[in-house]
């Protein structure tokens, strides 16, 4: 056994020295650097920072060099990672309205006090691969103007006003937000625990459902009310202090879904909402989000749960790539006892199954005989 074990702990050294020289490639060819990935791959960082559950660029371009690539290894790098990280404290609420935008778009109004930027966005380029990235070539400044601040109200308080979309409520006094870092989960969840899920959850995954929502697999026929990207700030209350302390911003994309909804005994129709947001640029995986967030909502507007989107349970329980990641994964490990007590079991009823089928056969020729 001593031997074995040995054996095995060099094989593993091996291959960690195998992986590392294939994660640094050919010699010849300049290492990336962490800028590089920071300003050049934005989008995957930002991914590996939301699902990651911790927002600091460097640290998630230094996963995504360790793993190769790997955006859920990453993720799981910076999720351990995360865990030796002291907590000081929590910041405020984070107050979106007063976002420095950056984009800003809906699907409901073309015409918003305060314009619609369309901001960075693959919406309207061809997908043609272009060769001259390939070759390095110059990419031009982008046109800046001045422009005086204005004021950018919510689409939902647009239609608040005339009472068509539901409130967006108050938080109760004595709530206590729910930390799933540090809590286990617990069926069923408060909307807060849900929304933290989510936005951690994995992209591909809440995508797929988000999209079976709109396949007809849960009923929902969902608008783009709005969708905002841009820096907001972040305030910490210290107790020896009369007022909070800013402690910088971070960029985070927000997305509210506006939903049609028939009415209840309980509410008149109206619209109702499913929010999204997470860090960094993202509306992909804040839409997918939002729109799994009104699905999981069918219980408390009084709707039948009839699709998968709509089941908390499956949807939570299955929405973490890192766990995910583990459970399947796990399957590569050694299961010799489990697979020999199997084939042994497989053996023994193939060996009761051939008896049987000798037994038959002796019966039928038995009977044929007489």
């Amino acid at each position: 056994m001593y031997v074995a074990v040995k054996g095995g702990e060099a094989a593993i050294a091996n291959a960690h020295s195998l992986l590392a020289d294939r994660r640094r490639g050919d010699r010849s060819v300049p290492a990336l650097r962490l800028d590089q990935i920071v300003e050049q791959l934005a989008l995957g960082v930002d991914r590996v920072m939301s699902e990651g559950s911790l927002y600091d660029r460097e640290l998630a371009a230094l996963a995504i060099v360790q793993s190769r690539g790997d955006l859920i290894e990453a993720i799981f790098l910076v999720r351990a990672y995360r865990t030796t990280l002291p907590r000081f404290g929590y910041s405020k609420p984070i107050d979106t309205g007063t976002m420095l935008v950056e984009r800003r778009v809906s699907a409901t109004y073309k015409d918003l006090p305060g314009g619609q930027l369309l901001g960075p966005t693959f919406d309207y380029t061809h997908r043609l691969l272009d060769p001259e990235l390939a070759a390095g070539a110059d990419v031009a400044q982008p046109l800046l103007r001045e422009t005086e601040a204005q004021a950018m109200p919510r689409v939902s308080a647009i239609l608040a006003r005339e009472g068509l979309i539901e409130p967006d409520g108050e938080m109760p006094q004595d709530h206590v937000p729910g930390d799933i870092t540090r809590e286990p989960l617990e069926f069923p969840m408060a909307r807060d625990i849900r929304l933290q899920a989510l936005s951690r959850g994995d992209e591909g995954f809440l995508l797929a459902l988000g999209y079976s929502t709109q396949r007809g697999y849960a009923r929902n026929h969902p608008f783009v009310g709005e969708i905002r990207i841009g820096e907001v700030e972040l305030e910490l209350d210290v107790p020896e202090l009369p007022f909070a302390v800013p402690l910088g911003t971070v960029r985070v994309t927000e997305c509210q879904m506006v939903n049609q909804f028939k009415g209840s005994a309980k509410a008149p129709p109206q619209f109702t909402r499913g929010y999204g947001l997470v860090f960094g640029q993202s509306e992909r995986k804040a839409m997918a989000m939002a729109l799994c967030d009104r699905a999981l909502r069918a219980k408390e507007l009084g709707e039948d749960v009839v699709a998968a989107a709509q089941d908390e349970e499956f949807v939570i329980s299955h929405s973490d790539n890192v766990q995910a990641t583990g459970f399947v994964e796990h399957l590569k490990l050694p299961h010799y006892v489990d697979f020999q007590a199997e084939l042994d079991l497989v053996r023994r009823m193939r060996a009761e199954y051939a008896a049987r089928e000798n037994a038959d056969m002796l019966k039928d020729k038995k009977e044929a005989a007489e």
